[in-house]
């Protein structure tokens, strides 16, 4: 079961986000998202776990959790949306641009 953990502070790195998770044993990954032009922390990240028992507990003892004055916000992550292509034209319902001279 794959959790969304949101909210987090911004100074937070890939260690700080592993260490919420220190109590609970069947974490499979731990992925916190970090800006591609800074390599900062974009205040979210995942954790995917083995046994879904577990996960539950996760969501109900760090959901609202107060960290470093942020309330955390956990929940189960939904599927990822298909994303359109790289490119083109973003609104394919409005005319091409045609120039008046």
């Amino acid at each position: 079961m794959k959790l969304y953990i949101g909210n987090l502070p911004l100074s937070y790195d890939e260690e700080q986000f592993k260490s919420l998770f220190t109590n609970y044993t069947s974490i499979l990954s731990c992925k916190l998202i970090l800006d591609r032009e800074t390599g900062k922390s974009r205040g979210f990240g995942f954790v995917e776990f083995k046994e879904k028992e577990e996960a539950e507990k996760a969501i109900e003892e760090l959901n609202g959790k107060d960290v470093e004055g942020r309330a955390l916000v956990v929940n189960e992550a939904r599927s990822q949306e298909r994303r359109g292509g790289a490119g083109g034209n973003g609104n394919r319902n409005r005319p091409p641009f045609r120039r008046r001279f």
